[in-house]
């Protein structure tokens, strides 16, 4: 691992819920997208609803803040802005109006 590589993102789940495959998920698409800047991604069983994500100790989604779970793609820009601003996702940060202007 570089040494560039030392970001940890925390995905807090609720156990209660059943939402541990939902957090494997997004720390898999995190991993995925992010596989030079992350030192780890890691889960962490709660109970009482909790779903979030916390990057560099900075919390970039909390569904009880937002009411509602991230999609990945928002997820992913969040993670971004903490760990590598300024990386362009590619089409992860294309809006779909961007999208139908350039069709």
């Amino acid at each position: 691992m570089s040494e560039a590589a030392s970001n940890i993102v925390t995905i807090t789940y609720c156990t209660q819920c059943r939402w541990m495959l939902r957090a494997a998920w997004m720390a898999q698409e995190l991993l995925t997208t992010f596989e030079s800047e992350l030192a780890e991604v890691r889960l962490r069983p709660g109970t009482g609803g909790v779903f979030e994500v916390v990057a560099n100790g900075t919390t970039v989604w909390s569904r009880s803040a937002e009411g509602r779970f991230p999609d990945v793609k928002e997820l992913k820009q969040r993670v971004r802005d903490q760990v590598a601003p300024g990386r362009n996702l590619g089409h992860t940060d294309t809006t779909s109006a961007a999208r139908r202007e350039g069709e």
